[in-house]
């Protein structure tokens, strides 16, 4: 049997919409059988996105303030709560099918830990999974996140790892909803690595991990049109009556 190939997009630093609205072509694509399994590289302007458990007390500013200080906050179909994307800050979006033997969302969840886990070693970074909480952590700080959709077997959405990022940002919601711990970065713990480096190492890493053989492709045009319907779901969300 062959390996499966896995297409690596490095995307760039990219606004949240119409990378999403792109992960949903891909989507589709994938899940018709005409489309390459791939993981997206990237890095997004300054953005608050709600998971589909988000709860209106965790993001600490009001929609006003955040246009002020020029941070989108933008509504998504991935799970968990709220979460920060900005500068500094890789994220990943896997769009694979999960085939035989892989049909486990929390299996696939533990997997991304892994390549994340695997990553941080590379670059002497002392990291773990935590018990009841998922991403993975230094100590009582949570330096990758994660947060998936999985729909017919095809998945969406993904991790970010906190490379450069200015951890003040995390100060304007409450990260995953979770009070008690805090969040830190390479770059906090003294691990001066770059962007580039340490995608490479993702990359490998997912290979090894997802069982797939990964190479480089010219990055996807943005579409140039996008569902605004997630404006209708935060208008929701912060007149508390977030429903998707």
């Amino acid at each position: 049997m062959s390996i499966r190939q896995l297409r690596i997009e490095r995307m760039g630093r990219v606004a949240y919409l119409p990378m999403l609205a792109l992960q949903e072509a891909r989507h589709q694509e994938v899940y018709a059988g005409f489309g390459p399994e791939t993981l997206f590289l990237l890095e997004h302007y300054p953005v608050i996105t709600l998971g589909k458990n988000a709860k209106r007390e965790n993001v600490l500013y009001s929609e006003v303030e955040l246009k002020q200080k020029e941070v989108e906050l933008i509504a998504t179909g991935r799970g968990g709560d709220v979460t920060y994307h900005g500068p500094g800050q890789i994220v990943g979006y896997f769009i694979l099918t999960l085939g035989q033997g892989e049909q486990d969302i929390k299996g696939y969840v533990n997997r991304i830990e892994e390549i994340l886990l695997r990553t941080l070693a590379d670059f002497n970074i002392k990291a773990a999974r935590t018990e009841g909480k998922r991403g993975v952590w230094v100590q009582n700080k949570k330096i990758g996140a994660i947060g998936v959709r999985v729909s017919r077997w095809v998945t969406m959405h993904g991790f970010a790892l906190n490379i450069t990022t200015d951890l003040k940002a995390f100060d304007l919601i409450v990260p995953c909803g979770l009070h008690d711990c805090g969040v830190t970065s390479f770059a906090q713990l003294g691990c001066m690595a770059s962007i580039h480096k340490v995608e490479d190492r993702l990359i490998v890493n997912s290979g090894a991990v997802l069982g797939r053989n990964p190479y480089e492709a010219s990055a996807s045009a943005l579409p140039q049109f996008y569902s605004s319907n997630q404006k209708i779901i935060v208008n929701n969300f912060i007149n508390g009556t977030y429903h998707e």
